[in-house]
């Protein structure tokens, strides 16, 4: 585990640079668990310490436990470890994911952008025991219902625009919030939101099941994955949570796009579908929409990591907490950069799911729009609907913070 955790060129073995790195690398990380653990700020470690650690953790041990640990460890007999006996004896065991420091890096539930491509959260056997996992799922369900809601306007917006936009009909902002207003008044602006916050339960859900299930099929013996192992399970789990749930998409587009007395409602939308176009147009753009889950959950992972690492090697000097802003900011930066990558894919897809099928027309296909978009308006063409999209990122993360935190004392999550 120490070569693997320290062997940069991947030859298999030590060099004496790579293991003066690895022991600086891990010496930071256990200052940083020796610091949030000593309550005190006394330099030194005792029982009630590690128990209310503990207990912070989610993982309840009585004093006598705590007294064990602390013997391990304890080489002079005055029952508390002061740094250097910390040190000396966790620095030859390889921690890769130091829980403390997953904890409050969580890429939770909470980012959510109403795209909810992301990876999703890892849980400790400590909340998975203790039905936290559950808390954290509810918590994230109901903080993505207020966010979209809250966006909603915006989300339509970017809708309209990356379906009906052209060189001709130049969309802006401002005109696109008069129009649907003009349209159907100021209730209007949430039109395909009662969908899309209905669609969050089932694909949180299932995404969650396969993830777990494809976490065991890997057989990694670690309770957190490494970053690749990550992106494996989770675009996988995000595929199949997609194909369940894809007719929801479908509908949620064109509930956008209808027109004021088109559809009484969902119900009425699905069966006008099922009966003019059949079982197959639930499924239109879903090639693209496949596509698209790689890049931006392998994006957003990657830029995630990349910003946490860069933030933890300059600035953890104390704690490894990064404070709100610095998480709400990472965060934002890699959703926005996988948004940025995926959305071709996001507009084709929705263009296709929009497309209702006329008699005798011919089927467009994904690469026959991606053809006529680039021939007819360039390559700007294909990212039609930007600046709405971009305008809910920050007001979504923060809202779905908010409330993510407020539901999860309600609940009784331990906050961390």
């Amino acid at each position: 585990k120490i070569v693997k955790a320290g062997d940069k060129d991947l030859d298999g073995q030590l060099d004496f640079e790579e293991f003066v790195h690895y022991l600086q690398d891990h010496e930071k990380k256990l200052r940083l668990v020796f610091k949030s653990l000593d309550k005190k700020n006394d330099g030194r470690i005792d029982a009630q310490e590690i128990v209310q650690s503990l207990r912070d953790l989610g993982v309840k041990i009585s004093e006598q436990q705590a007294e064990k640990i602390l013997k391990s460890m304890d080489k002079n007999g005055t029952m508390t470890i002061d740094w250097n006996e910390w040190r000396d004896y966790h620095l030859l065991h390889p921690v890769e994911n130091i829980p403390e420091i997953i904890l409050y890096w969580k890429h939770s539930t909470i980012f959510d952008v109403g795209e909810n491509l992301t990876v999703p959260d890892e849980f400790t056997v400590e909340e998975r025991q203790t039905g936290m996992w559950w808390r954290h799922l509810v918590a994230g369900g109901g903080a993505g219902a207020v966010s979209r809601t809250c966006t909603a306007p915006l989300d339509r917006l970017k809708v309209l625009m990356q379906v009906h936009a052209s060189r001709s009909n130049n969309m802006c902002i401002v005109g696109g919030f008069t129009q649907m207003i003009r349209e159907g008044g100021p209730r209007s602006l949430w039109r395909g939101n009662g969908i899309n916050v209905l669609k969050i339960a089932p694909e949180s859900a299932i995404k969650f099941m396969a993830y777990e299930q494809i976490k065991r099929f890997i057989g990694t013996d670690q309770e957190m994955l490494r970053i690749h192992e990550r992106l494996l399970a989770g675009s996988l789990a995000g595929a199949i949570a997609q194909s369940s749930i894809y007719p929801m998409e479908v509908l949620k587009t064109r509930m956008a796009l209808r027109k004021t007395g088109q559809y009484s409602g969902m119900l009425d939308c699905a069966k006008n579908i099922l009966k003019k176009e059949g079982m197959a147009a639930f499924y239109k753009g879903y090639i693209p929409n496949m596509l698209g889950i790689i890049p931006y959950a392998g994006i957003d992972l990657a830029v995630y990591e990349t910003l946490k690492n860069a933030w933890l090697q300059r600035y953890a000097v104390n704690s490894a907490d990064p404070g709100v802003f610095v998480l709400l900011a990472c965060g934002t930066i890699s959703s926005t950069c996988g948004q940025l990558a995926s959305y071709p894919l996001a507009l084709v897809r929705t263009r296709m799911q929009a497309q209702a099928s006329v008699e005798g027309a011919p089927e467009v296909t994904m690469r026959g729009l991606f053809k006529h978009i680039l021939k007819t308006e360039g390559a700007f063409g294909l990212y039609r609907g930007l600046a709405p999209n971009f305008m809910k990122v920050i007001p979504a993360v923060s809202i779905s913070y908010v409330v993510y935190e407020n539901l999860k004392m309600t609940l009784g999550v331990q906050s961390r």
